[in-house]
């Protein structure tokens, strides 16, 4: 008899060296990942997308579905089952080191010793909510996300949810703008490279989640939008110049060609190939050389 084929699990999991103070999972067959009472050392947060479950938590109990948000402090018992047999559902899951997140929401702009404080809430139905930790899970997924995008997409959710369930926090005062002024240079220099949150922090003596939040105040956009923009821009002067889209793709920093259109349709409304078509190209001698592609 042929062997049967293997069966993939209904579930992937997604960790990055840059953020080590963040998991996630994806399941997309509950039926097949029932778990016994059990607890974290982390905060877990995770965004109900279809199906509907059982959800235990300490001595309460649940029915949650689709679009539900479901939150755990750190060692809270809990534990998911089904309604009814042969009922599914699909979920996404966040694991967040309860120090660095402790560090995020106290932070004025240096890092000093935080001590968690649990959330009151277990158990959440908002829309906005849950369709900012389904996206950033897909930013997280995306295999041509870069570490700095999800390093800013994942302070940019946590921040949206001290606000949510805290509203009395601040906005602080836009502190040390030359120190702003410098990461944007490295950015504007180094943009064919994929420059690192923690480098920027280095940098300027920022912290992550204040370098996060002061540059978008200062400049409108994160710091990996930032670079983007440049990239595209960059590439503008290039594809204006005659050259060819994938050595344009790989000298402005982007994975490859199909990575650089989307971006440059996104920024421009426009192809790369729309663009230069539409462009005189200028004679070649007169073509500046490519920027240098940087590991």
């Amino acid at each position: 008899m042929p062997a049967s084929p293997a069966v993939s699990p209904p579930w992937r999991f997604w960790r990055h060296p840059d953020l080590p103070f963040l998991e996630a999972r994806e399941v997309t067959d509950g039926r097949r990942v029932c778990y016994a009472p059990h607890a974290h050392e982390t905060f877990s947060i995770g965004a109900i997308t279809a199906g509907h479950n059982l959800y235990h938590h300490e001595k309460r109990r649940e029915a949650i579905g689709a679009g539900d948000v479901v939150l755990m402090n750190p060692g809270e018992v809990h534990a998911c089952q089904p309604l009814e047999a042969g009922q599914t559902w699909a979920y996404h899951m966040l694991y967040v080191d309860a120090g660095w997140l402790a560090a995020l929401w106290q932070d004025n702009g240096r890092q000093t010793g935080r001590r968690w404080q649990p959330l009151p809430a277990i158990l959440c139905r908002h829309p906005a909510l849950h369709a900012g930790l389904v996206r950033l899970c897909a930013t997280l997924f995306d295999p041509l996300s870069a570490p700095l995008a999800q390093h800013s997409a994942a302070i940019g959710f946590f921040e949206g949810l001290q606000r949510f369930f805290r509203p009395e926090t601040g906005r602080s005062h836009l502190r040390a703008p030359d120190r702003l002024d410098r990461a944007a240079e490295l950015l504007h220099a180094d943009y064919a490279r994929a420059v690192s949150l923690p480098e920027l922090c280095a940098a300027t003596d920022l912290t992550e989640s204040y370098l996060i939040r002061a540059f978008r105040q200062r400049y409108g956009m994160t710091p990996h939008q930032y670079l983007l923009n440049r990239r595209v821009q960059v590439g503008r002067r290039f594809l204006r110049q005659g050259e060819p889209i994938a050595d344009v793709a790989l000298a402005t920093g982007f994975a490859d060609q199909a990575h650089f259109q989307r971006v440059f349709k996104r920024l421009v409304a426009a192809t790369p190939g729309q663009y230069r078509q539409l462009t005189p190209a200028c004679p070649p001698h007169s073509r500046p050389a490519a920027a240098p592609v940087r590991d």
